[in-house]
């Protein structure tokens, strides 16, 4: 479905439909929820044994960004990274661990409210959202809590 999109997008625009742009959207096709910088992209061409330059890679993602068929995210540790865009009309949100970097995506029908909400209340009407929440992630939290556990085990063996 997507690579039917990208045809179509592409021949809209007058611009051609090559090897290689097909190939770096079947990457995301083929790594679902996957979120992906255009270093990482490369490398991963790169195991293919594809011969295509870097920069190539960046301009393909800022294309299939200004398509549509990808969404920019920034997760705020200063890499761009690219995901697939959704194509039902759901939006789906990120949280983020401050420690290890895990991002977990998840949906939530509160949130659909607050949108809806808030288009009433500004006039906007809202296509799409993105939420991200930064926190720490459940197996982040069970190590801090361990660390603390034996922290205090040795204070208390040191009196």
């Amino acid at each position: 479905m997507t690579l039917d999109i990208l045809r179509r997008e592409l021949k809209k625009r007058g611009q051609r439909i090559t090897y290689q742009r097909e190939l770096i959207l079947k990457i995301f096709m083929e790594s679902e929820n996957a979120h992906f910088g255009a270093e990482e992209i490369y490398r991963l061409l790169l195991e293919k044994r594809s011969r295509i330059s870097k920069a190539t890679v960046y301009r393909t993602l800022a294309l299939l960004a200004d398509f549509g068929i990808l969404n920019k995210i920034e997760f705020g540790d200063g890499i761009v990274r690219y995901e697939l865009a959704s194509f039902d009309g759901k939006s789906h949100n990120h949280l983020i661990c401050k420690i290890c970097g895990k991002v977990v995506e998840f949906e939530s029908d509160k949130l659909d409210e607050l949108m809806e909400t808030i288009s009433k209340e500004t006039g906007y009407r809202i296509e799409n959202y993105q939420v991200k929440f930064y926190g720490i992630c459940p197996d982040c939290f069970k190590k801090i809590l361990r660390n603390d556990d034996n922290q205090k085990i040795a204070s208390e063996s040191v009196k």
